[in-house]
C-alpha cells in the first residue's frame, strides 16, 4: 500500500491528491487562474467595486456550473485550465455581441457596461496574439499537421486550439486557415 504524501507538501506543490499517489494530478495552472479570480473577487469586495465584483461573481458561477457538469460526467476534479479559458473566451464573445446590440438599439450606457466587463474578463485571459503571430501560428500548425487541402482544416484548427486557447479568436483564424489551405 502506498502511503499518501503530507497535505502540506501536496498543497505547496500545487497538486490535487485523489486518493493514491499514482493519481496525483498537477492542476497548478488552473488553480492559479482560479486563485487569481478569487483574489480579484476579494479585492473588489474590499474596494467596493460593484462592476468588478459582479463580473467576477459571474465568472465564478460559470466555472462552478461547468465543474458540476464535469462531475456529472465522472471527472471528479472538475474542469481544467483550457476549459476555464474557453469559458472566459465565451463570456468575452457574448459581451461583444451584447455591446454591439446595445449600440444598435441606442443604449450606449449598457454598451459601456458590457465593455467594462470585457476589460475585467480579459485581465484573466492570456495576451492576445498579434496578426503576425497568428499568421506564424497558423503556418506552424499547417506544417505540423501536414495539411494539404481543405479536408485537413479540422486538424489544423484542433492543433491551433490545443496550443493557443484563449490567445486568438478562432472565428477569425478559420477564414485565414481556409484561405491558406484552399
Amino acid at each position: 500500500m502506498v502511503k499518501p504524501p503530507p497535505w502540506g507538501v501536496v498543497a505547496a506543490a500545487g497538486l490535487l491528491y485523489l486518493g493514491r499517489l499514482k493519481q496525483c494530478k498537477v492542476t497548478r495552472m488552473a488553480m492559479d487562474l482560479r486563485e487569481r479570480i478569487s483574489a480579484g473577487l476579494k479585492e473588489a469586495m474590499r474596494e467596493k467595486d460593484a462592476i468588478r465584483l459582479s463580473t467576477l461573481r459571474l465568472i465564478n458561477a460559470a466555472i462552478k456550473d461547468q465543474d458540476i457538469a464535469a462531475r456529472g460526467e465522472g471527472r471528479a476534479d472538475g474542469v481544467d485550465e483550457a476549459a476555464v479559458l474557453a469559458i472566459l473566451g465565451k463570456m468575452v464573445k457574448q459581451r461583444h455581441e451584447s455591446a454591439r446590440a446595445y449600440e444598435e438599439g441606442g443604449r450606449l450606457e449598457l454598451a459601456d457596461k458590457e465593455r467594462a466587463e470585457i476589460g475585467i474578463i480579459e485581465q484573466f485571459l492570456p495576451r492576445q496574439l498579434s496578426e503576425a503571430e497568428i499568421g506564424a501560428a497558423i503556418a506552424a500548425a499547417i506544417a505540423e499537421t501536414g495539411a494539404t487541402g481543405l479536408r485537413d482544416m479540422g486538424r489544423v484548427m484542433a492543433a491551433l486550439k490545443a496550443r493557443h486557447m484563449g490567445q486568438m479568436d478562432f472565428g477569425a483564424a478559420g477564414p485565414i486557415v481556409k484561405a491558406r489551405l484552399g
